[in-house]
């Protein structure tokens, strides 16, 4: 009985993904903190414990880049980017969740900091040096997610770091909403070798996942996404 009834919950909780926006899947996910961590509301992958390596290692990078400006979208909470060393930069925390953004825009906005809804699927992308990526294209579905990449080509940035796992061998396709880990270097998306990676120094509790990864590519060198429907 128990193993019938979470199969149906599992029909009734990806037809409901099937069926609604992006936008209201990752807001409902939001409203009823989805991925129960007590830390952040985006989830274990924003907590402060998972991202040392990575607040350690983004600023030097950005500077080596001579970036003055970054676009983080998704920014969840920014529970872990509001540690990083960004007083440099012109920053702007795009999310699809508008009380996540108004949220962020009254806790941490400034005069280089700024918060706005981005929605990588049909919203455009504000003037910057760098698009940072990371933890997106994860959670979107194939067709979805060569939306969003269009979306990044089309901006006016340079770079693009964003998440890969390097050991992946195969790309797997899912419900937006749900999540599998992604070689953005296989197909759909065909990306080249990045120019620079940096391993997260993440396992999750069953010691998995240790090549996820933040790859930086020159956006110039992303090829042309086909539509996957």
């Amino acid at each position: 009985m128990f193993k019938f009834l979470k199969s149906l919950q599992s029909k009734r909780s990806r037809h409901k993904l099937a069926t609604e926006k992006p936008e209201e899947t990752f807001s409902r996910y939001y409203e009823t903190n989805k991925w129960g961590d007590a830390e952040s509301a985006s989830g274990k992958g924003s907590n402060l414990a998972v991202t040392e390596t990575l607040r350690e290692k983004l600023p030097p990078l950005l500077k080596k880049l001579s970036a003055t400006s970054i676009v983080d979208v998704p920014c969840g909470d920014f529970n872990w980017m509001s540690k990083v060393d960004l007083d440099d930069l012109t920053y702007i925390g795009g999310d699809i969740v508008p009380q996540l953004v108004e949220a962020n825009q009254q806790k941490f906005g400034s005069d280089n900091r700024a918060f706005q809804v981005i929605n990588l699927l049909e919203s455009d992308i504000p003037p910057a040096d760098v698009i940072f990526t990371r933890d997106c294209i994860v959670h979107l579905s194939f067709s979805d997610a060569t939306k969003a990449i269009e979306t990044i080509r089309s901006s006016e940035a340079k770079w693009l770091l964003m998440t890969t796992f390097t050991e992946v061998s195969g790309n797997e396709d899912i419900l937006t909403g749900e999540w599998r880990r992604l070689n953005m270097c296989l197909p759909p998306f065909n990306f080249p070798e990045p120019d620079v990676l940096i391993n997260e120094g993440f396992s999750d509790k069953n010691g998995r996942h240790t090549d996820k990864s933040i790859g930086l590519w020159p956006i110039a060198s992303l090829p042309a996404t086909q539509n996957v429907d």
